[in-house]
């Protein structure tokens, strides 16, 4: 036995060497990829196997197995261990004693997470492996540290231990279900699944129900899974007979999954079934007859309200009522439909009933669920045949009808008459024969209804309907040929009744109508054809209208020279020009006949022009412009605004804008002086009596009245003139005559002998002038003027 296992860790040895060697020279491989020369060498590498149990308990550190190698004869070795387990994940599982080769363990595994460490042999000076689960072992000189032997790795497995219980996805579980379920699988499945170790006993699962409350009916599993060696598993539910909400509403289910293992795992889940309620009792009517009453000929009228009791629960289909009326309707005069939020059967009136043809109706009404049948008996269901035989609960309904005053009958509801349009007035058109049960037919009146061309007129004794104009087949209100009249016939009951009969008057047609054109200007394209197309129409029917024949009118007959038709009859022809035409418009008169030769005189503007590639004329330069709404409000705008430049040019130039001054404070006068050079602007009248008037070149005009002393002065310059005037005089001043020192009033013109009126020419400026004390009272009006000029004098630092 130790020969054997000997043998084969030599074995082991040689074909790690052998692949150490291939990956030492990669470069020899690739130059001699097909000559390939295997050396066998000498053993180096002493192995055991190291062997890991899951979840060990200890106690730790535990030797796992010890490492040798042959260059021990030679060296003093130093043992180094790297990889998976000791500094990558996990770390700190294996160490190893570096002077005597003894592998340690640290700590428990979990195979579930590190099922094992990969074996992989790498040599050490060639390339570090990528692969984070391997275990590599090195041997070195002790001294030198220097590598004497290729590294060697293996894999590291680890033995399963039952550890996992299986585990449901989820652990509790709600259904939902009706009461009258089929007995089979139900819309529910359970899954197990255990993380120990795949294809063994640690592993596999087996599924049972533990409990169930209440027993009946008994619910089982059924398994899904394909093989019984699955770690994952799936069991569906089933049952046998049927449940009864009455006696259970829900049902706990306690299911248990196990695995194979020693010791044997198991965790639970829990299934909540709750049952909703299905039609398992008959609705049933609260009374077995009902009493209703309906007037004589009443239509769309609820006439009674049925109830019904349900043991099944409210607002359900299970308990919703269906009715059906089983006998006594059999012409239709009566409906029942259900009630939403009273489930109430409502029977209503759709046809009228004739008191002397039926006082009493007895109806049979039955009523269902909307949702089938279904009846558990001792924990099973019913058979289809015995539910069946299962029949609705029926109720008598009594209707009684009411006489009431029948309105009169036409014999002819719809009566039709022929007549000729255009036929003289007073035509006796029809005269009804109307009946009534309850009344004296003589006593019924006639009056109309619907005459929309007020074409006729009724005789309100005997109901006679008379023409009073000549009716038109062409008029609006005739449709299709026909004039409809409606009548009524009232008779004298209590309350009046009415009744309504149609006259359908059908109007033959007459040649009353000429042919005409159906549009009157059309456009020639002379650059393209010369011809146009006309169409002609006649608002009589045939043998009074088309086909039409064309021709000239006029008496003119250059142009029957000129046009002619092809063809000459139709509905519609071409008029061809004969002769080339200048570009314009031309008037053609024509004549159009229908089939009896009646004809009608049209005319046709015709515009003659180019109309390039399309059918319309072109034209040289456009006839309008559209221009948008907001260049035309800038149009507009730039016009206005230089209409108000030039009037303040013209103002400014010439400064001729009227103003009305008024001047009423008491006996001051106060003269505007726009102008110091050149003449006196305005003069002061004083006189005892009389009115006297002066006009001077210089546009101002003044009316005074001696006795009063009122002045009124009417000038044509401007506040903004006079400001600008004193401004410019100022501005003229010599810097030596700023302070005026020396300055005494003096004449600037000669105003004429003769004259009564003081001149106001002499203006100072200086503190010590004439007594102007009666300037400080002027009034508000001469506030404006004086802010004015003190503003100016301010600006041109002049001291008054």
């Amino acid at each position: 036995m130790r020969m054997t296992f000997r043998l084969l860790l030599l074995l082991l040895a040689l074909w790690i060497e052998d692949a150490h060697g291939e990956r030492s020279f990669p470069e020899k491989n690739m130059t001699k990829e097909h000559e390939r020369v295997l050396i066998r060498t000498k053993r180096r590498w002493v192995l055991s196997t190291i062997e890991l149990e899951e979840e060990d308990p200890g106690p730790y550190p535990k030797e796992a197995t010890q490492l040798f190698n042959d260059k021990v004869n030679d060296h003093q070795l130093l043992f180094s261990i790297n990889g998976q387990g000791v500094n990558t994940e996990p770390t700190g599982v294996l160490t190893i004693n570096d002077l005597t080769g003894v592998v340690y363990v640290h700590k428990p595994i979990d195979r579930e997470m590190y099922p094992f460490f990969q074996l992989l042999v790498f040599n050490l000076r060639s390339c570090i492996s990528p692969f984070d689960d391997q275990v590599e072992f090195d041997v070195l000189d002790r001294q030198t540290k220097q590598v004497l032997d290729r590294t060697l790795s293996f894999n590291v497995a680890i033995k399963d231990k039952n550890d996992n219980a299986p585990q449901f996805l989820p652990e509790v579980l709600n259904l939902t279900i009706p009461e009258n379920t089929k007995e089979g699988t139900l819309p529910v499945s359970l899954q197990a699944k255990d993380k120990d170790e795949k294809g063994n006993d640690n592993s596999r699962i087996t599924m049972r129900v533990v409990s169930q409350q209440p027993a009946s009916p008994p619910i089982a599993l059924k398994s899904l899974s394909s093989s019984p060696l699955d770690d994952n598993v799936i069991s569906q539910l089933t049952f046998t007979g049927c449940f009864d909400y009455d006696k259970a509403r829900t049902y706990k289910l306690l299911v248990e999954a196990q695995d194979h293992g020693l010791p044997k795992l198991s965790s639970t889940a829990t299934v909540n079934i709750n049952i909703t309620d299905s039609n398992t009792h008959l609705p049933v009517f609260t009374a077995s007859r009902f009493d209703a009453q309906v007037m004589e000929m009443e239509t769309n009228k609820v006439i009674l309200r049925l109830s019904v009791e349900d043991k099944d629960t409210p607002n359900t289909p299970a308990s919703k009522a269906v009715y059906k009326i089983l006998k006594g309707n059999e012409e239709g005069n009566y409906k029942i439909e259900t009630d939403p939020k009273t489930n109430e059967g409502v029977l209503t009136v759709i046809k009228g009933k004739d008191y002397e043809r039926t006082t009493l109706t007895e109806l049979e009404i039955s009523v269902e669920n909307e949702e089938p049948l279904f009846i558990c008996v001792d924990g099973k269901p019913e058979s289809p045949t015995r539910l069946a035989a299962a029949k609705p609960n029926t109720t008598k309904v009594a209707v009684k009808v009411i006489d009431v005053n029948d309105p009169p009958v036409f014999t002819d509801r719809i009566k039709t008459v022929y007549r000729k349009e255009e036929g003289q007035p007073g035509d006796n058109l029809y005269e009804p024969v109307v009946k009534d049960v309850d009344s004296d037919v003589n006593k019924t009146r006639y009056e109309l209804a619907e005459d929309p061309g007020k074409w006729v007129k009724v005789d309100p004794k005997t109901g006679k309907v008379t023409t009073v104009v000549k009716m038109d087949r062409e008029s609006p209100y005739v449709v299709n040929n026909t004039y409809t009249v409606l009548i009524r016939a009232i008779d004298d009951g209590e309350p009046p009744a009415t009744g309504t009969g149609t006259l359908i008057i059908h109007l033959g047609d007459m040649n009353d109508n000429l042919p005409y054109l159906t549009t009157n200007s059309s456009i020639l394209c002379a650059n393209k054809t010369d011809r146009v197309t006309v169409k002609a129409s006649d608002d009589d029917a045939s043998p009074f209208a088309g086909p039409f024949s064309f021709s000239v009118g006029g008496e003119d007959k250059e142009l029957a020279k000129a046009w002619k038709f092809e063809p000459g009859t139709g509905f519609e022809t071409s008029l061809i020009s004969l002769k080339s035409l200048p570009y314009g418009n031309f008037t053609i008169p024509l004549r159009i006949e229908d089939q009896q030769g009646q004809a009608g005189e049209d005319v046709l503007h015709l515009e003659v022009c180019d109309c390039g590639d399309h059918d319309v004329c072109r034209r040289l330069f456009p006839r309008s412009t559209h221009l948008h709404g907001a260049a035309l409000g800038i149009l507009l705008g730039s016009l206005l605004l230089l209409a108000l430049l030039l009037c303040f040019i013209f103002i400014c130039n010439n400064g001729k804008e009227f103003k009305l001054n008024l001047q009423d404070e008491g006996n001051q006068t106060l003269i505007n002086y726009n102008e110091e050079g050149g003449g006196s602007l305005a003069k002061v009248c004083i006189s005892s009596g009389g009115f006297q008037q002066m006009a001077e070149n210089n546009g101002t005009w003044r009316s005074q009245s001696g006795a009063s002393r009122f002045s009124r002065s009417y000038s044509v310059m401007s506040e903004w003139n006079i400001e600008d005037h004193l401004h410019r005089k100022l501005y003229e001043l010599p810097e030596e005559q700023l302070e005026f020192p020396q300055y005494h009033p003096r004449e600037y013109i000669y105003e004429g002998s003769g004259s009564r009126c003081l001149s106001l020419d002499e203006l100072s400026f200086s503190a010590h002038g004439d007594d102007l004390e009666f300037l400080d009272n002027l009034g508000p009006k001469f506030q404006t003027l004086e802010g004015v000029c003190q503003k100016a004098l301010k600006e041109k630092s002049v001291k008054v």
